[in-house]
């Protein structure tokens, strides 16, 4: 067995899902259900309960998921060790929101590769509110991601900017906005939310506190997509206004005011505490640490 065969059970492990972690780490079902299959008879145990419905870890497969993880540690501490006096090599992944790559990304990176030239950097973006769950899943090495109030204890975070959460509507159809005596009328103006993450965590419990059942018109993943929705006519929606002032419908957009104040969003890099043993990660976050942090006041 190798290092990618233990990853990839560790993955799996942490999944439960065979398509999901084919999916995420590029390769396909047939071939993972192969590799899993040839680990197994490697080890002499069945590491995995499978039936139709349900895929679990054996008896076996949890102690030797606890195995896999050392080793994978002990080849990173390995990596960073062999990497300290040469010049840094080797690839370092990052995942964030489309907005994040062009907006708070760019500059980081650019001195990184200056001043590391022979790292490879692997980008994935998609929405923000799966980066924690990339990082858990040791499918990044380090994210750009809203910081939640509770950061788990075995993750790190530099802040990089701060952005308020605002509610957006089209400039081209006002009538889409409700009021009743003043105010918004939330169960019948149509709502676009992000159907995980923080935003949609506060919106959330300020509706509940206030005894509210807004309209929901659509949950949707990612702010980019919230605001292609309301620039639709849809409905109006939750957003960073760092993502609205960076977005291509940024004109066609107006804020809508008289709305809840909801808790900024606290934007940096994030990575796990461990991960910074390994030079790579360790220079950018000294970067990131440098870096200034910038407000966006949509």
């Amino acid at each position: 067995m190798d290092i990618r065969t233990l990853k990839l059970f560790c993955h799996l492990a942490r999944t439960l899902h065979f398509a999901g972690t084919s999916q995420a780490c590029h390769i396909t079902p047939s071939a993972l259900t192969r590799l899993i299959q040839r680990l197994e008879a490697e080890v002499g145990e069945p590491l995995f309960i499978r039936d139709n419905r349900l895929v679990e870890l054996s008896h076996a497969g949890k102690i030797f998921k606890a195995y896999a993880d050392d080793v994978i540690h002990r080849w990173e501490e390995l990596q960073a060790q062999l990497s300290q006096d040469v010049e840094l090599r080797g690839e370092l992944s990052l995942f964030c929101s489309v907005t994040a790559a062009y907006s708070i990304l760019p500059e980081l990176v650019r001195q990184y590769r200056k001043m590391h030239p022979k790292v490879q950097i692997r980008l994935e973006t998609g929405d923000a509110a799966r980066a924690l769950s990339k990082l858990a899943n040791r499918e990044a090495d380090a994210v750009i991601a809203a910081v939640p109030g509770n950061l788990e204890k075995h993750l790190c975070f530099q802040q990089l900017a701060v952005s308020p959460l605002v509610f957006i509507m089209a400039r081209q159809f006002p009538d889409i906005l409700v009021m009743h005596k003043g105010s918004i009328d939330w169960e019948k103006t149509p709502l676009i939310i992000a159907d995980t993450g923080l935003s949609r965590d506060h919106l959330d419990r300020w509706f509940a506190q206030n005894h509210i059942k807004p309209q929901i018109y659509s949950q949707v993943s990612g702010h980019e997509a919230i605001i292609a929705l309301v620039n639709l006519g849809c409905g109006i929606g939750l957003v960073p206004g760092l993502v609205l002032e960076k977005s291509l419908f940024a004109n066609q957009i107006t804020i809508v005011s008289d709305t809840p104040k909801l808790p900024d969003f606290v934007i940096g890099l994030c990575t796990r505490h461990k991960q910074l043993s390994n030079p790579r990660i360790r220079a950018l976050w000294s970067l990131a640490q440098n870096a200034p942090s910038s407000a966006c006041t949509a």
